[in-house]
């Protein structure tokens, strides 16, 4: 059995292999459980530094087996580092395979309904029906035009006399109204009085009577 078949489970020469979905969360399992063993490798690392630096002077043996020590999980570390950086790759391009085949698939499934749809279709019934429709919607069209068009029963009337009309009309209106404001010419006057007025006599008959009285005052005098 491969390695790829010892990590994804399969089974011998017939068995089915694994789905896209069952291999990409296999390798996501593998990358958690790698990335683990870095945390792991990364602290030990540090541990025998820390003993290295401490047993330098005091006790150079162990600080030597430590040094040793972390040679080793280094190495290991590194090793790790490809392995993830394999399985990510894997992981990255099973992902992609399995967008496309959705994609494809879904594809697939439109062009067999379009295909469904297209099936009882001819294309030349399709040009005589579009063009069936466009003479029926100019025909629709010039009925709407005759309908729409003002009727005037056989009467034709010339525009430029109506506005001749109109102008004369709007004159009228006018010098009616300037009458009405500079008021009416003609003023009803008074009415004489029937009754008559007392008589005076006048002053030439007056100094006449003066005259008289005065020279029959004479002769009595004398």
């Amino acid at each position: 059995m491969s390695l790829f078949g010892k990590i994804f489970g399969g089974g011998g020469k017939g068995g089915k292999g694994p789905s896209p979905q069952e291999a990409i969360q296999k390798l996501r399992e593998t990358e958690e459980m790698l990335t683990k063993k870095q945390e792991f490798l990364e602290k030990k690392i540090e541990q025998e530094l820390q003993i290295a630096k401490k047993n330098g002077t005091k006790n150079k043996r162990a600080a030597l087996q430590a040094l040793k020590r972390k040679k080793r999980y280094e190495k290991q570390l590194a090793q790790i580092d490809g392995t993830l950086s394999t399985i990510e790759f894997q992981r990255e391009a099973l992902e992609n395979a399995n967008t496309n085949t959705e994609v494809l698939k879904n594809m697939g499934f439109a062009a067999k309904a379009m295909k469904s749809a297209h099936e009882n279709m001819d294309i030349d019934k399709v040009d005589d029906l579009m063009q069936d429709i466009t003479e029926q919607q100019e025909l629709a069209q010039e009925i709407s035009d005759a309908i729409s068009k003002p009727v005037g029963f056989g009467e034709e009337f010339d525009e430029d006399e109506l506005l001749a009309e109109l102008d004369e009309l709007e004159q009228e209106e006018l010098d009616k109204n300037l009458l009405e404001i500079g008021g009416p010419e003609n003023v009803p006057l008074p009415n004489v009085p029937s009754t008559s007025l007392p008589s005076r006599p006048a002053k030439k008959e007056e100094d006449e009577d003066d005259m008289e009285d005065l020279q029959r005052w004479a002769m009595e005098a004398i």
